[in-house]
């Protein structure tokens, strides 16, 4: 079963400085920490931000493309934790009613859903699996769910990035 998504926040991890998305169940207070990387939390931020570049973005052009081609997409969904890897797909229907799945890195997709303004789901057995993958103690899970830092004071502009 597929479980919607919201996401509560970005953040930096604070022991080994890469970025979380921490998706929260629409339903209950389930929540779930992705760890990605700096460029593709920072795509997630300037959207979240409705923070517009001069020239698009890589989500952006992947969205005008999607449009142009006459194709809708309808939700994302993160399917699967292997080898602490998370995946996901784009799933997408084509205006002859033909439906496309696309696979993507969840970043990417939740990137692409914040653009296309689709739901976000991730299937509960994800969820379950990274109950029991995730590394330390349960004092630092309940310091990732309380933590209230927003993620654009946390990543500053995107100059900073490094490279």
């Amino acid at each position: 079963m597929d479980i919607e998504v919201k996401i509560r926040g970005l953040m930096m991890d604070p022991n080994s400085g890469t970025p979380i998305i921490i998706l929260k169940d629409v339903h209950s207070e389930t929540i779930l920490p992705i760890w990605v990387g700096a460029y593709e939390a920072n795509a997630i931020a300037l959207e979240i931000e409705k923070m517009a570049s001069q020239r698009p973005m890589t989500h952006d052009l992947l969205r005008n493309m999607i449009v142009q081609m006459g194709v809708r997409v309808e939700r994302v969904v993160v399917t699967e934790l292997r080898d602490n890897t998370f995946f996901a797909v784009i799933e997408m229907r084509a205006s002859d009613g033909e439906a496309l799945m696309l696979d993507a890195r969840p970043s990417d997709a939740i990137a692409l859903a914040l653009r296309a303004d689709c739901p976000i789901f991730v299937n509960e057995e994800v969820i379950r699996a990274s109950r029991n993958t995730l590394s330390g103690s349960e004092e630092d899970a309940t310091t990732i769910r309380g933590e209230e830092e927003e993620w654009p004071d946390v990543i500053g502009e995107a100059g900073d990035l490094p490279m």
